[in-house]
């Protein structure tokens, strides 16, 4: 199984969950989503295997989030603002194709691994 890790290798948490699954043996696929932007059908197939729902996607605190003036409750609103901003997008995000999970903490991206021990 490959896990695609959504990565930033500038953020701390992302290096961490990096880190862990290679430390833990997965095969890991890195992409730089700031360089390799999901598109709106990625977005939302993502969407649909994350473990939780679409607001925890949002970086919120971000400048470009506060300015859309956009409602974080309104999953079109939320594709559109990620799509046009990828750096609203949480990191990391592990995706093994069934499931997908934010690393935060980074230790929460194991899960991908354990549960199919």
């Amino acid at each position: 199984m490959v896990i695609t890790l959504f990565h930033n290798p500038r953020c701390s948490k992302s290096r961490q969950a990096l880190a862990l699954l290679q430390e833990h043996g997965a095969e890991v696929r890195v992409r730089r989503y700031l360089d390799e932007p999901l598109d709106e059908t990625e977005l939302r197939e993502l969407m649909s295997r994350l473990d939780a729902d679409g607001t925890a996607l949002v970086r919120t605190q971000e400048a470009e989030w506060k300015a859309l003036d956009a409602d974080i409750q309104d999953q079109e609103q939320v594709i559109r603002a990620i799509v046009a901003h990828p750096r609203l997008l949480e990191r990391p995000i592990a995706d093994d194709g069934k499931r997908a999970i934010i690393g935060r903490p980074p230790e929460d991206v194991l899960s991908l691994i354990h549960d199919d021990d």
